[in-house]
């Protein structure tokens, strides 16, 4: 799949954020992902692999959601002229994911 780089390349003043701290948590995910498919080419109990399925669908979600907090905190805030409307208004969207996370 290929996905469009939305990075404004003429805009000089905004660097792209650095999602590094993100590595350690895609790791885990790859490696849940190997486990699965070791117990999928093992012929596992299939709930026991679609419990390990779950976990690892859940930890994207969270990559997923922390990569788009740190966007908003980021990159949009950086196009509001107003940086405290900004920040509250970022604070509000980042309540409302995270109720939604539950």
């Amino acid at each position: 799949m290929k996905l469009d780089n939305h990075n404004n390349e003429s805009n000089t003043e905004h660097k792209n954020p650095c999602h590094k701290r993100e590595i350690p948590r895609l790791n885990r995910a790859i490696g849940q992902l190997e486990g699965i498919k070791k117990m999928i080419e093992d012929q596992r109990y299939c709930p026991d692999i679609i419990i390990q399925l779950k976990a690892v669908r859940s930890a994207i979600k969270h990559i997923e959601s922390n990569i788009l907090k740190t966007h908003l905190e980021d990159c949009v805030a950086a196009s509001f002229d107003d940086k405290e409307e900004a920040k509250q208004k970022i604070l509000e969207i980042k309540n409302l994911l995270d109720k939604m996370q539950s």
